[in-house]
């Protein structure tokens, strides 16, 4: 008999939102119970939730509150999250390419010194991981995962950059990142891929979900060059392994 599940910490977020609380740090049991109540929660499809934000140990659940009160939707959501989890059906696979290194990867060099490897070890240890995407936030398509092998784990840098580029790969504590867009971050760049994960006008215009599987692939700049063209003209670029 499976064990009984913890109750989550039911929390106020604003008058119009609740959060559903399994942890309080990064846990891939507590992200498994997070997408398995989102995913409840749009089969029940109450009339009073207008949309859910999974996170890696949280579900942001926004409301109506002139259709139900937060003590009412939070006793349902509590008995929704205490529902046995499902048996895990296998995930969808995305092998994605990335170019490490150089002027994609501006910080694989001191990622390495950090580390007291090669920079070509640092690549090798990377592409090992096996890895899932817990959550997507922060800019459009910016995909969280977890997975990072723990000897590849290291704090963020001192000084986050205001800017990064639209593609980059990079590693920030024990995660690892997919970027979509140019932006600030503090995490250690390790190299770009072509990938879109966030395009508009195309179909679909997310690429990655959460719950999905993540292996990268080391590619020269060619390739990539390549790839990026396909991607900009609407291509994927990254590869759906079949399970």
């Amino acid at each position: 008999m499976a064990a009984a599940l913890s109750p989550p910490r039911i929390l106020p977020s604003g008058d119009a939102a609740i959060t559903v609380e399994f942890s309080r740090t990064i846990d891939d049991e507590a992200n498994r119970r997070v997408l398995a109540l989102d995913k409840l929660v749009a089969t029940a499809a109450l009339a009073a939730i207008t949309e859910t934000v999974p996170t890696y140990r949280s579900l942001l659940v926004h409301y109506d509150p002139l259709q139900i009160d937060f003590e009412a939707l939070g006793t349902q959501l509590t008995e929704l999250a205490l529902k046995p989890l499902p048996d895990p059906k296998p995930a969808r696979r995305w092998r994605i390419p990335v170019a490490y290194g150089g002027e994609n990867g501006i910080d694989l060099e001191d990622v390495a010194k950090a580390l007291n490897i090669t920079p070509d070890e640092v690549v090798s240890r990377h592409v090992a991981g096996d890895y899932k995407v817990a959550m997507i936030g922060f800019t459009p398509g910016w995909s969280y995962l977890s997975g990072l092998p723990s000897d590849m784990q290291m704090g963020r840098r001192q000084n986050p950059r205001l800017l990064t580029p639209a593609g980059t790969i990079s590693i920030g504590g024990i995660q690892t990142g997919v970027q979509c867009l140019a932006g600030p971050s503090g995490w250690h760049l390790l190299g770009r891929t072509p990938v879109r994960t966030y395009q508009l006008g195309r179909d679909p215009t997310f690429l990655l979900e959460p719950g999905d599987a993540i292996t990268f692939a080391a590619i020269d700049e060619k390739t990539f060059a390549e790839q990026d063209r396909a991607a900009e003209a609407g291509e994927f670029v990254a590869e759906l392994i079949p399970s």
